[in-house]
């Protein structure tokens, strides 16, 4: 029957030269607005208001009057997106109904009320939407009663509308609730299993023992992966107790765990890590938060610093002074940090502009005390200082000699101690560095081969010293000597005297 009207319509055109297309007018939306033409010689409107509307091959919509078969305007497809075709699209009303004769009609009449040829009827007010059908708008879809368009057909408006209605509810992140108050979704901590458990995958016990490893040591739960500002913080502690983890750097490495044992000895208690209450609470009692404030001063970016230091001795002899090479390796010493760990914690700072507050660790006051006895632990890397009474004073992690350059055996005394020393290089007496085969004299300074702290031992060219890198301590070899950060070296320095004892164990 469609075919039939079209080939009707579009002959009856042809032939009488009726066919006219709709022209295109810029609407106040900018979008192309279709408007018939006004009537002219050869061009007749429908009669009676009666407007078949039909869809050509190309998908264009043809108007063809109902009751002379004329073509009264052949209008292109709106661009996709626009009017009823951006609610299909979005889901709110059905697809394009195709060849149904019943949705044609539904929709011919709506067409017919956007191009103003229909008058809209009136609203009708319902209890429920379910029956707008007979407008020929919802079919078979259930709205709630009341989406704020009312009982009217869509206009081409009604879906932005609809759209700011509808946004999506933007979500914000809830406060934090206060420590101690609610579970946070942290880690448990395990706990031992009972002695010989039954459970779906460990058979009955037959009687005979079970060897299991570590049987007879207390068992400590498995400490969960820290988060760097914790792990410094405890280091800062540690610090502060005379038990050394080195540079301050919020990793929990080798040092860290040497120096809690020391701490058990120092204190007959071993510390949690994870017990972040008591850290903080022992943080407040020894000498407040771990952290502070500090403000660059002139005489801090004034130096002198040096640009850079030369790996061969021979250059290294030449400079006036092994001095820092800038200012934030000069603070990250001061406050015994490592220098990467200081800028990670200051990313915006200058450390090159006087007042500029920085966020550096407070280690707190140097460890004093008399020291009677050294013991130089090259298993475990570690030098400890012990008072008259065997009381261990003080702990710090070392390097120890070598496997090409042995540290000494046994028992030694300290001979002497040298604060900013200069450093003599021999290669006839100790080792040969590049092609230098010639004494050479390096000037003092904190960058100097042994830092800024020699403690000379009874067996010559040995003696416990600083060093330029106090982040690789307890990591690598030396050349026979003890190796110390330039803090925990000096700290040592001003509680030792000529004449005690260093017993050097494997």
């Amino acid at each position: 029957m469609i075919g039939r009207h079209l080939l009707f319509s579009a002959a009856t055109a042809v032939t009488t030269g009726f066919a006219s297309f709709a022209f295109a007018a810029v609407s106040d939306r900018g979008a192309p607005a279709m408007s018939l033409p006004a009537p002219s010689a050869g061009i007749k409107l429908a009669q009676n208001g009666g407007v078949d509307v039909y869809f050509d091959s190309r998908g264009r919509r043809v108007l063809v009057d109902s009751r002379t078969g004329e073509v009264i305007a052949i209008e292109e497809p709106q661009r996709r997106g626009a009017g009823i075709d951006r609610l299909r699209d979005a889901g709110i009303l059905p697809s394009i109904p195709g060849n149904d004769p019943a949705a044609l009609e539904r929709y011919r009449l709506f067409r017919e009320q956007q191009l103003g040829l229909r008058e809209a009827p009136e609203p009708v007010y319902r209890e429920s939407r379910r029956d707008a059908g007979r407008y020929g708008l919802y079919d078979e879809y259930d709205y709630d009663d009341d989406d704020g368009f009312g009982d009217r057909p869509f206009r081409d408006d009604d879906y932005r509308v609809y759209r700011e209605r509808n946004r999506p509810v933007e979500r914000r992140v809830l406060p934090p609730y206060p420590d101690g108050q609610y579970a946070r979704g942290e880690p448990v901590e395990r706990q031992p299993l009972p002695e010989n458990p039954i459970t779906g995958s460990t058979p009955p016990s037959s009687g005979q023992p079970v060897v299991r490893p570590g049987d007879g040591q207390p068992s400590i739960a498995a400490p969960r992966k820290m988060e760097t500002e914790q792990v410094a913080r405890l280091q800062v502690l540690l610090d502060r107790a005379g038990a050394s983890p080195g540079v301050i750097d919020g990793k929990m490495g080798s040092n860290v765990q040497k120096a809690l044992d020391a701490l058990v000895e120092m204190t007959g208690e071993r510390l949690d890590p994870n017990d972040t209450a008591r850290i903080e609470a022992s943080l407040m009692e020894t000498g407040g938060p771990a952290f502070m404030t500090y403000e660059l001063t002139p005489e801090d970016v004034a130096g002198p610093y040096v640009a850079s230091i030369p790996e061969d001795y021979g250059q290294k002899a030449t400079l006036e002074r092994m001095s820092y090479t800038s200012t934030s390796e000069m603070l990250a010493e001061r406050f015994h940090m490592d220098e990467d760990y200081l800028k990670a914690l200051n990313p915006s700072v200058d450390f090159n502009r006087p007042g500029m507050l920085v966020r550096v660790a407070n280690p707190g006051k140097p460890k004093t005390g008399k020291v009677e006895r050294i013991v130089a632990d090259k298993g475990r890397k570690q030098v400890r200082a012990y008072d008259i009474d065997g009381k261990l004073i003080a702990a710090y992690p070392a390097t120890i000699g070598s496997t090409d350059t042995p540290s000494p055996s046994g028992t030694v005394k300290v001979e002497r101690i040298a604060l900013n020393p200069q450093y003599t290089y021999n290669p006839k007496i100790n080792f040969k560095q590049g092609d230098n085969d010639k004494v050479l004299t390096i000037p003092p300074g904190p960058n100097g081969p042994v830092g800024s702290v020699w403690i000379a031992l009874s067996k010559p060219t040995y003696g416990i010293h600083g060093t330029p890198e106090p982040s690789r301590i307890g990591k690598t070899n030396s050349h026979g000597c003890v190796r110390l950060t330039n803090w925990d070296a000096t700290e040592l320095a001003n509680m030792v005297r000529p004449g005690i004892f260093v017993q050097f164990i494997d």
